[in-house]
């Protein structure tokens, strides 16, 4: 009798942790269409195709990517090249995304740099596969009100360049503006170093990043297209930095039109 009892809690206490940890998960997918704060999240992660501990941190953005349309969460993948050496070149790697990351291993007193690195508004910092972790600093991020705001309008595009008119208010000073070019969806076949042999599949890649130093606070701007380029897979991202903290201090985002060439023959 005293087993059978015993037996009915047991299944009882598990039905209950099976119960709760659905919620905790329930609540941790929930998590960004609950946030009704003002604020923003500029999600900056530092990956590459030569790390193996990499794959996991893109991929979770590409959850998080899919659950933000319509949130201002915007989000940004730099591919480093300081693991092009160890067996494979990452295609969409840039020494200026390095250099990015080191700047921010100032701001925020890291020893060195590392992969996958996410940084939040230019405040945070932490491996970037850890979802929870992100999930919360996402959440902490849009409760906060943004003490600036920025606007990309005028967009257009010709066969080479992309064109924008952009203004911002409420930058103080040592402000910066960074527009980068993202690229929202592409795969790639590793064939050498840690992840050689696998298809990896990346959202959000950074292709180009322009900073404008802010004299003024509405200007006009030129951006180079890259070779592969086709407007319904990119996007423009703009974010206002402050140049001395790192902090950011606010973002946008644009859809790219495609270029109509109206002079071309019939």
């Amino acid at each position: 009798m005293k087993t059978v009892k015993w037996t009915i809690i047991a299944g009882l206490l598990v039905a209950g942790f099976i119960a709760f940890g659905a919620l905790k998960h329930r609540d941790k997918k929930r998590s960004l269409k609950t946030d009704d704060g003002k604020g923003f999240a500029v999600i900056e992660l530092f990956t590459s195709e030569g790390c193996s501990s990499c794959p996991p941190a893109d991929e979770l953005i590409a959850r998080i990517e899919k659950e933000s349309t319509g949130k201002p969460i915007y989000i940004l993948a730099f591919h480093v090249d300081y693991w092009n050496s160890l067996g494979w070149k990452d295609v969409f790697s840039n020494a200026n995304f390095s250099k990015r990351q080191r700047q921010y291993a100032q701001y925020l007193n890291i020893s060195s740099v590392y992969t996958p690195q996410v940084v939040v508004n230019g405040k945070k910092e932490f491996v970037g596969s850890e979802e929870s972790t992100l999930r919360n600093a996402i959440h902490t991020a849009l409760q906060a009100a943004p003490t600036a705001e920025l606007t990309l309008n005028d967009i257009k595009t010709d066969a080479s360049h992309l064109s924008l008119h952009y203004q911002a208010s409420g930058t103080g000073t040592n402000t910066a503006l960074l527009l980068a070019l993202v690229e929202k969806q592409a795969q790639s076949h590793v064939r050498g170093g840690e992840n050689g042999g696998r298809t990896l599949s990346h959202v959000q890649i950074v292709k180009s990043l322009q900073n404008i130093a802010l004299t003024n606070n509405a200007g006009n701007d030129n951006i180079i297209l890259p070779a592969d380029f086709a407007a319904g897979n990119f996007e423009l991202i703009g974010f206002l930095q402050n140049t001395a903290t790192g902090q950011i201090i606010g973002a946008a985002k644009s859809a790219i039109p495609a270029f109509i060439n109206n002079n071309s023959s019939k």
